[in-house]
């Protein structure tokens, strides 16, 4: 069963990101800094990254941005500072797409190596972020996550473009956009 779970957990992370990243190849320059609720189209989809990084380890927070994924693009999370939280003050900052999409093929990759050191007792134990639910709910909640804010980015997308994403069910597609309605 335990096989089965990481499997589940697998192809559905890989289902969020695959949309994530049809919204991140599908938005036109013109709307990459445009409002996502709060934030801008680029913030969104680097906050998404970034909880979903952050989530999937099991480091306490200064050694996760001391991960030599972030040292090696440190310009990437040169807005973030030990005294306060992420994104607690939105700025006007963009984030360029290269970077996000690098930083998405590394979640992707950090899924797969995370999900094989799984046991079932590390998916019975207590999250570490203070939620009163254990890991394995923590990376449903961590998927969830995902999925809100490629539902949110595909809103911004189908207003600005007319066009959506793909709906992906299961495991890594390359999620093309939807026919425009007639």
């Amino acid at each position: 069963m335990l096989d089965t779970v990481k499997t589940l957990f697998v192809n559905q992370y890989e289902a969020a990101l695959s949309m994530l990243k049809a919204c991140i190849d599908g938005c036109p320059d013109t709307v990459w800094n445009a409002p996502v609720a709060n934030y801008r189209f680029s913030q969104v989809v680097f906050h998404t990254l970034y909880f979903t990084d952050l989530y999937l380890g099991r480091d306490d927070e200064a050694s996760f941005r001391g991960q030599p994924f972030h040292l090696q693009l440190a310009p990437l999370f040169a807005d973030l500072s030990a005294d306060r939280e992420p994104f607690e003050d939105p700025t006007p900052r963009s984030y360029d797409r290269a970077s996000l999409l690098t930083y998405l093929e590394f979640c992707r990759r950090k899924v797969i190596e995370i999900m094989a050191t799984e046991t079932e007792e590390s998916l019975s134990a207590p999250e570490r972020f203070g939620g009163d639910f254990s890991r394995a709910e923590l990376h449903v909640y961590n998927i969830r996550h995902i999925h809100h804010h490629a539902a949110q980015l595909s809103l911004r997308l189908r207003l600005d473009t007319n066009e959506g994403v793909d709906w992906v069910g299961s495991g890594w597609r390359e999620a093309a956009f939807a026919e425009r309605p007639a």
